[in-house]
Formats: structure tokens, C-alpha cells, sequence
């Protein structure tokens, strides 16, 4: 089974015009490899798919919480748009194995880059709205990316929780290790370990030491959880 109609399957949509969900898959590094025109990567799609993204689940959110305000809605809204939270629901349909990528790009872990993955699912959004409507861009959202909205809060929120969490019940001080980072300056990807008294509890890995140590934080709060 070709790639294409391997993902069609994952996601539970079949594209009319396969080009779409190519162009969808296609990044920069990809196009520039091949000498192909800068707009036929996945940058014009992930701007579209950006704005439904944004319109989807701000209609969610208002209709699901009637009584709370404007600013927690935006916080909210916030935590399952952002980047890593993306990346997490493109990890959960694999989309990174998809992707094409310039050799330099592929040889630096691109495939697992939140920065990639994130904008390659906003991408797909917008191919999905340009090859089936709203409706259907729509039933995707609310199916891959409004699910577990609890999980997707506290990954937003995750340093903050982890040192709630170790103030209330432990002794020691939270602290981010990092570990490693491997890529060039441009385009790095860092390690990071949470500590608690010392004590490695999470690690993660991001395009920036924010994200890796939110991923972190993320892992050392489920690690506690299963400790009680």
C-alpha cells in the first residue's frame, strides 16, 4: 500500500485530488532539495489549515463552555493549538513517517521535529478544507486535535503543575537539565531532564529548551501519578 492511501486510512478521509494531501506532506527542505517552486511545499496549506484550526476550536470551546470567559477560552484555545500539543496529535497518527523531507533534513531527525510535524498537520487541515469542505476539515479537527482536552491542558501547563505538585507533596526543588542537543544552530534539537531534589523524573526533547522542558515536565508529572 502506497504511503498516501496508508494515511488516508489513519485519518479516515480519501482525497479527491491527491495532490492536496502531497502538497500537504511536502516541506521546504524537500522543495529546495528538488529545485521545485517555494510555494509547492506545505507553507501556503499550513496557513490555511492555521485559520480553520483557529476557527474549529474557538467554536468548540464557546459552545462546550458557556459560562467561562473570554480569557480562559484564549487559554485554553491556546493549549491545543500550540505547537507541542500539534506535534503530540501528529505523533498519534504518525504523520513524521509521511513526510517529505530534504536529505539534510532527514538525517537530522526532522521526521520527530515538533516545529515540522506541528505545521505538517495544520497543513493537512487546510488540504482537507480545500479538498472536502468545511464540514470535513471539520469532523478531522474535532476527531484528532479536540480529544483529551484534559491531557492537552496539562501539557500546556505542565512546569507550572510539576511545581505545584512538588510544593504540596515533596521535598526538593524542581529543576531542567539539559542534557543534550544535536543539529545545527538553525535548527537544534534539545534534551532536557526534570529533576526533583536531584532526581530525574521526565525527559524531553523539543526545537526549543522551552519545549523540551515542558515535554519534560509532562513525563515527570505521569511519573509521579503512577507512583501513588
Amino acid at each position: 500500500m502506497d504511503r498516501v492511501k496508508e494515511l488516508e486510512q489513519k485519518i479516515g478521509y480519501v482525497f479527491k485530488d491527491k495532490s492536496l494531501i502531497e502538497r500537504a506532506l511536502m516541506h521546504s527542505s524537500y522543495t529546495n532539495e528538488k529545485h521545485l517552486k517555494k510555494y509547492e511545499c506545505n507553507e501556503r496549506l499550513e496557513f490555511l489549515g492555521d485559520a480553520v484550526l483557529e476557527l474549529v476550536s474557538s467554536a468548540y470551546l464557546f459552545n462546550e463552555f458557556p459560562k467561562v470567559s473570554e480569557g480562559e477560552l484564549t487559554k485554553t484555545r491556546a493549549s491545543m493549538v500550540c505547537e507541542p500539543s500539534l506535534a503530540m496529535c501528529a505523533r498519534d497518527i504518525g504523520l513524521g513517517d509521511y513526510l517529505l523531507l530534504g536529505k539534510g533534513e532527514e538525517a537530522t531527525g526532522g521526521r520527530k521535529r515538533d516545529s515540522i510535524t506541528s505545521d505538517a498537520m495544520e497543513a493537512l487541515i487546510g488540504a482537507i478544507y480545500l479538498d472536502g469542505g468545511f464540514t470535513n476539515a471539520k469532523e478531522f479537527i474535532h476527531h484528532f486535535i479536540l480529544t483529551d482536552l484534559e491531557d492537552k491542558k496539562l501539557f500546556y501547563d505542565s512546569k507550572t503543575i510539576l511545581q505545584e505538585i512538588v510544593q504540596a507533596n515533596m521535598t526538593g526543588n524542581v529543576s531542567y537539565e539539559l542534557i543534550d542537543e544535536q543539529g545545527p544552530d538553525h535548527n537544534k534539537i534539545f534534551e532536557v531532564e526534570a529533576r526533583i531534589g536531584g532526581k530525574a523524573w521526565g525527559r524531553g526533547k523539543g526545537s526549543s529548551k522551552k519545549s523540551a522542558e515542558q515535554q519534560a515536565a509532562y513525563e515527570a508529572i505521569l511519573n509521579l501519578r503512577k507512583k501513588k
